[in-house]
């Protein structure tokens, strides 16, 4: 008889980033995530801000910290959420990768002009 393999079922889990509101509890912090909707009437963009339950284990999370939670089992009556990473926080900001050699117009053109005036 050959053996069924049963496959193996993997989810993938919803994740979202946002920052965190409170770490006062143990293990446990409140994020909330930021949505830009437009208005069902107007269509102007407005700002909704849920907040989500996420378990912390090490209690690593600080207040301003801009983290990642990912979707899980329930843990407790309202965290079904938990941190994956914390991406930054408000002392050292998210780091984006920009190239060195982009200078800004008007910075460039105030160098060319104290260029010319040491030429002269």
């Amino acid at each position: 008889m050959a053996q069924q393999s049963t496959p193996e079922h993997t989810t993938i889990r919803k994740q979202k980033v946002g920052r965190v509101v409170s770490n006062k509890m143990d293990k446990t912090i409140v994020v909330a995530v930021d949505y830009l909707r437009p208005h069902p009437i107007y269509r102007k963009t407005v700002r909704q801000t849920h907040k989500f339950y996420a378990h912390d284990e090490n209690n690593q999370c600080q207040i301003g910290d801009q983290v990642r939670i990912e979707e899980t089992r329930p843990l407790s009556k309202l965290k079904r959420w938990r941190v994956l990473e914390v991406l930054g926080n408000k002392d050292q900001p998210i780091a984006v990768d920009a190239p060195e050699d982009i200078v800004a117009p008007k910075a460039a053109q105030a160098d060319n002009e104290d260029e010319d005036e040491v030429q002269a």
